[in-house]
């Protein structure tokens, strides 16, 4: 894909082969902002495969997220690291998002190009995501997470700022939908962590066998279960009383997830039809994991192709009917549990990740040696 004539074709050709759900969501959207999205997201996924890549030690992943944050914030080459990080790739990662990584100048020279408001969203987006992945990745284990808090916090870094980011680019785009910035901003990180908690959900068992687990251990200790010791043939009943917890939260996350949705006017179906498609999916999928809590792969629990269509058709009917769409959404939760939220967490690092700032890079080199 080295070859395509700009760099706007080059996001839009690689977009389906990094991800064929955002391939989906974000063509849904206004040109205005299916651009700034779409390299919001490519520039989340170089990170992810930054932090992913076994190859390198948490030192270099550190230095690499580093100079990557820097980079979307207009400071340093982005061809010098792509190189130097393309030669660090092993086999682990996909020839796609080599690919992206080799493309990386692509990528920020369209995000530079963003209006100041765009381009300043996304690179608080990405300063705290880099900031904020390396302090789990550092301790990921198959006994999981220490805390609910732990997990609300990982939620955040990973896909909550995504989801404030995606706010400020609709209140951007549209100056009816600033005048409800305030209620869209107080949702915004629980939509996001509701999806993220379906993905942690579905992919458990694929997170294990790569030596991670990003499931809570208090809530599965007042069960009885012990998360360092589970495997696909241990668990049991109290594994699945667990289970459900947890997709009783995410479940209330996605109510909120909707909340958000309808506070979007009627008239930005482009918009409405993002955010819709993307709940509907994840509803459906926890209806799977509820119907069928002993799942051992994200496969089993996958909804069917015919399932993403029926959401996208009916979806798109109704997208002006707010009363509707909350009852498709009740429908589709069917025997779903529902478990009753707490406020909403958002940590506030004093520190974010930026190659022109010492204590930053002291903060994170910190947390490499430590794990803390």
């Amino acid at each position: 894909m080295d070859s395509v004539s700009t760099d706007e074709v080059y996001q839009e050709q690689i977009l389906p082969h990094v991800s064929r759900t955002f391939a989906l969501t974000i063509p849904q959207l206004p040109p205005a902002l299916s651009v700034p999205v779409t390299s919001a997201y490519l520039l989340c996924r170089i990170a992810d495969t930054i932090e992913d890549e076994p190859a390198l030690s948490p030192p270099e992943t550190l230095a690499f997220l580093q100079r990557f944050s820097a980079v979307v914030g207009g400071i340093g080459e982005p061809t010098a690291l792509a190189r130097d990080l393309e030669r660090r790739l092993s086999d682990r990662t996909l020839p796609t998002e080599r690919d992206l990584v080799r493309n990386m100048e692509r990528v920020v020279r369209v995000t530079a190009k963003l209006g100041p408001s765009q381009h300043a969203a996304i690179k608080r987006c990405v300063e705290l995501m880099c900031y904020g992945m390396p302090r789990f990745q550092f301790n990921a284990s198959v006994k999981g997470l220490p805390r609910t808090s732990d997990l609300d916090d990982y939620c955040y870094y990973v896909a909550g700022v995504v989801g404030e980011m995606l706010t400020e680019l609709f209140c951007d785009y549209s100056a009816q939908i600033a005048r409800r910035r305030a209620p869209l901003s107080a949702l915004a990180a629980s939509f996001a962590q509701g999806l993220q908690m379906t993905n942690i959900l579905k992919d458990v068992w694929e997170d294990r066998s790569r030596g991670a687990c990003w499931l809570p251990q208090d809530v599965f200790t007042r069960h009885g279960v012990d998360l360092g010791q589970l495997s696909a043939e241990s668990q049991d009943a109290r594994f699945s009383a667990a289970i459900a917890e947890l997709v009783g939260v995410a479940h209330a996350h996605l109510r909120n997830a909707l909340d958000y949705t309808l506070l979007i006017p009627q008239e930005e179906r482009g918009i409405r039809r993002f955010c819709l498609w993307a709940i509907g999916m994840a509803i459906l999928t926890l209806r799977k994991i509820a119907q069928n809590p002993a799942y051992t792969a994200g496969a089993q629990v996958k909804i069917s192709r015919t399932a993403v269509s029926l959401t996208m058709l009916m979806t798109n009917t109704f997208i002006g009917n707010d009363w509707m769409l909350r009852r498709l959404f009740r429908m589709a939760a069917r025997g779903v549990p529902l478990t009753g939220l707490s406020e909403v967490r958002r940590p506030r690092p004093a520190l974010v990740l930026n190659e022109g700032s010492d204590q930053a890079g002291q903060e994170l080199r910190r947390y490499g040696s430590s794990g803390s």
